[in-house]
């Protein structure tokens, strides 16, 4: 078996939302790096059409904690969505399960296979002395935020920065759950609203993408955070969050203050 088919083999027999069928049909490709325990990390590009030229690029990421299991579906969802409809007005590229152990164990867990949270797990400036005071002092060494030994540590967490700096894209969107909130970093101002979900900042922490990519490199990171991590929402709430968001993207997208920040990153790397 095909290693994209075998991780949709597995990926199919949790989630009730994606059949092994669908996941196989959204086409993805195996990106650059595996997980922890090898297995594929998929990943599927909406390149520009050759009669126009994208808007921006366009980064969407689900899965990066294991047990949101809404927020890998739904991006599978979408990823259909763009299958039929991709009109070349974004290039996309998506990664719908950045944490493929985390969901596939039995119980799907937060963290990857190694016990580390992805999501404190990214190169911020504070990282070496902030990550390890902030899991001792303000989650008293939850295990389901471990920031890791050192940053970028994880393949996944790796591949993720890799894609960032490759990519280049002009706004992330990440997708997690349960918190039934619209959370913003990077550049002002992000959107109010998403389908029902609202804005509700919620901070940023040492090594998480919001701090990493919208903070650091000034990169919009909007992260829709779904109300329940075992729910999908309705198919009418599905369609409108992305609906919205296409919207959102059409309109403020990219940022000058984005394009400024990656013009001065590819002086400051020729002049290495």
């Amino acid at each position: 078996m095909a290693p994209v088919e075998q991780l949709c083999n597995e990926v199919g027999h949790k989630l009730r939302s994606v059949s092994e069928l669908s996941c196989v049909s959204a086409g993805m490709t195996v990106s650059r790096r595996t997980s922890v325990s090898g297995r594929v990390i998929g990943m599927k590009e909406y390149p520009p059409l050759a009669d126009k030229t994208p808007q921006a690029r366009i980064l969407l990421i689900g899965g990066i904690h294991g047990d949101e299991l809404s927020s890998v579906s739904i991006v599978f969802h979408w990823m259909h969505i763009l299958n039929q409809y991709h009109s070349g007005l974004f290039h996309w590229h998506v990664l719908p399960l950045l944490n493929p152990d985390g969901l596939l164990q039995q119980p799907s867990t937060r963290v990857n296979a190694h016990g580390v949270d992805l999501n404190r797990n990214f190169n911020t400036p504070d990282w070496l002395h902030a990550s390890q005071q902030y899991w001792q002092k303000n989650t008293h060494q939850d295990p389901r935020r471990y920031p890791g030994a050192a940053p970028l540590s994880e393949p996944e967490s790796l591949l993720l920065a890799e894609e960032i700096a490759d990519f280049k894209p002009h706004a992330i969107v990440s997708v997690h759950a349960p918190f039934g909130v619209l959370d913003f970093d990077g550049p002002p101002a992000g959107p109010s609203s998403l389908g029902q979900l609202h804005v509700q900042l919620l901070g940023t922490y040492p090594g998480s993408l919001g701090k990493f990519a919208g903070e650091q490199l000034k990169i919009p990171v909007i992260t829709i955070e779904l109300p329940h991590a075992g729910i999908m929402p309705d198919q009418l709430e599905q369609s409108r969050i992305w609906m919205d968001l296409i919207r959102w993207l059409k309109i403020h997208i990219p940022k000058q203050e984005t394009l400024l920040t990656m013009q001065q990153r590819d002086i400051n790397s020729d002049n290495r």
